[in-house]
This record gives C-alpha cells, structure tokens and sequence, in this order.
C-alpha cells in the first residue's frame, strides 16, 4: 500500500536556494543535545543543469556503520557525481547523536532503523525519523541506503530489495553488485517505508563497523554511478560484475557448542552442501564439532569473532537454486588484482581462514 509523501522542491531548502547547475553543502536542525544546543544533518545536494530525477544517498542511519559514511565523501570530494540530468542528495550521517557516541542506536538506546516514517510528536527516534523522512524522501524519485554488517561481523557487498517491485528489481540488477537479496526490509525500516511512500529504495551492505574500507567504498561508488548511467543522470559506460546471482532466502549457521573457532572459509566465497565452514575447538585445541554448510550458496557475512557461545551466528549464507559451477568460472578467470579479489582480500583481514584438518591434497 503506497504512502505518498508530499512533494518538497530539490531546490528550495528553508529559503536556501540550490539552482540547476549547482553544487551547495547545507545543515538541516534535527535536534538538540542535552545541554540545548542545535544538532545539525549535513547534506550535500547536487543539481544538473537538465532536469531529471532526484535521488538520495544516506548513511550511518546505525551511528557506528561508517563505511556509508566515507563513501557518501568520496562521492562529494572527489566530484564522483557527475550529473547530466536530474539532482543527488547526499547525507553522510543520518544519526548524528548516535555517531557522535560511536553507537548504533540513539542515546535512549532505540533503532533509528525501526522507527521510519517518524512522528513529529514521538520519542527521539520517531522525531528525528520524520524529519529525515520529509525533507529526504519528500523531495526524491529513488534512494540508496549504506549500512554495514552489526559489530563483531562482516558482510561481503550485497544489494537489498524487494524484488518484487519492478523499479527496485530494476535498481539492484543496475548497481552491478555480484550478489543481490530479496528481502523487503523489517516494519518501519527507513528502505521499506520509502518504498512503501513511492521512493523505490535499495540497500547496500558491506563490511564492518568503525571502519571505512577501500575495497567497500570503490565497490559502492561504481554502483552508484551504474545506478545514475541506467538512470539516464550521468553519462557512460556501466562497469558490470563478471556474475550477478539473486538470493531469496538467507540461513545463519550457528555455533553448536561453546568454544574457538578456526575458519575454513571467507566473505564471498562459494560452498556447497555439506562444505566445512569452521572448526569448533576447545581453548586447547582440541576439535568438539566442525560446522558443515547446509545447503549450496555464498558467504553473505561472517562473524569475526572466534570465541562463540552455543546459538552465536557464524556464517550467513546467501542459498542458491541454480549451478555454482558458471559461477566458479567466471570467478576462475578474474585477474588477482581485480576488485572481486581485493574485496575478498580485505575483508578477509579480520579472520584466521585456511584448510579443514585432513583436507590436504595427498602428496
């Protein structure tokens, strides 16, 4: 059921004017602190001569998640937006009294996240939701949404969408990302509630928190650009992914016993059913189960913490229904300086990954 916002002029921001053609850094009041002062949301909008769409580029809506944050930059500073039609918005932070704490959620302790489209008379959460909701949505065609794995995880790049809305399907096949899942997104979510207020949003998901990764942020900025080229806001050519596989479902893999684990495998990497993906060893050493895969699919997002208590999640799988065996042809043939393997490389830093026992190849 659509939402319709009201419509906001792109160029008009309280009476600061941002005409075809220009480039302007703004502040919106979103808040204020507990001694009383003004809390500020940075906003960049850009605006091509020609008209066309309007879209958005958030980040840090979980005030830890930064990687957004530094790709939303790189977009500003090194004029990555090259509009031929239509304007950009970009917020590098959307949770300001989150990322100033270096928290994921708000001082009382909510989810900015679960609190979309807001309420102008609710709590902190639902307030400063409905402002970022009237003056972000409200002026936009479409939107991307940057967050990264919860603390302690990874994620290997991944677009998000409800791929069963024919502009979002659209929007993750142009970004170009290797892999892309179906999922609507939680109730009150900020991608599902745009969605649902005819702003078609997507979501991209890569690596941790507290840092800003270069493979992640290459990886966004080329797909935002592919976005704004299928679009017709930018010109050129569109830097596809050697493969794109859609995942309609996910399984975390959890830990069956308390202990260490020792990874046999990383962020991105293709495993079939029955594949090792840990060993669970005491403190010791000694090995108490090894974690198989329960079915064909991606490495969507690992934990980076070997010490695991019953129930921890270790692995999440992206399930696949079709033969990995293309797949692993086309992985086969990429060069070792291709971003495919410098991403896996980096995100791999985190983790100890090799061999299960008893797998070598016999001399």
């Amino acid at each position: 059921m659509s939402r319709r916002l009201p419509r906001l002029d792109v160029g008009d921001w309280d009476g600061d004017i941002v005409r075809p053609g220009d480039r302007r850094d703004l502040e919106i009041v979103i808040s204020e602190s507990y001694s009383g002062n003004e809390i500020h949301l940075p906003v960049h909008v850009a605006r091509a001569e020609k008209p066309g769409p309007t879209g958005f580029v958030v980040a840090a809506i979980h005030g830890d998640e930064i990687n957004g944050t530094g790709i939303v930059r790189q977009l500003v500073l090194e004029e990555e937006l090259k509009l031929t039609a239509g304007a950009m918005i970009l917020v590098p932070v959307v949770n300001m009294p989150a990322f100033d704490r270096h928290s994921r959620y708000l001082p009382d302790r909510r989810d900015l996240n679960r609190a979309f489209p807001g309420s102008p008379d609710g709590s902190m959460a639902r307030r400063l939701a409905h402002l970022v909701f009237q003056q972000i949505v409200g002026r936009c065609d479409f939107g991307v949404d940057l967050h990264s794995a919860a603390v302690r995880r990874t994620n290997v790049p991944n677009v998000r969408g409800d791929l069963d809305h024919p502009e979002v399907l659209r929007m993750t096949e142009a970004f170009g990302c290797e892999l892309i899942v179906h999922s609507k997104g939680p109730d009150n979510s900020f991608r599902r509630e745009a969605t649902l207020a005819g702003c078609p949003t997507i979501l991209l998901e890569a690596g941790e928190v507290w840092k800003v990764e270069q493979t992640v942020v290459e990886t966004a900025v080329r797909g935002i650009r592919n976005l704004l080229i299928e679009l017709g806001m930018a010109e050129g050519e569109p830097v596809l992914p050697t493969y794109q596989v859609k995942s309609r479902k996910t399984k975390w893999v959890r830990a069956e016993h308390g202990g260490f684990l020792h990874f046999h495998v990383a962020p991105g990497e293709l495993v079939e059913k029955g594949q090792a993906l840990a060993t669970n060893s005491s403190l010791l050493g000694r090995v108490q189960n090894v974690l198989p895969s329960p079915a064909n699919g991606i490495i969507l997002g690992m934990t980076t913490l070997p010490a695991v208590s019953p129930g921890d999640p270790i692995c999440h799988l992206a399930l696949l229904d079709q033969p990995m065996r293309k797949i692993e042809r086309a992985i086969d043939r990429l060069p070792e300086e291709s971003l495919h393997e410098r991403l896996r490389a980096d995100l791999s830093s985190s983790l100890l990954v090799d061999e299960p026992a008893g797998s070598a190849e016999p001399e």
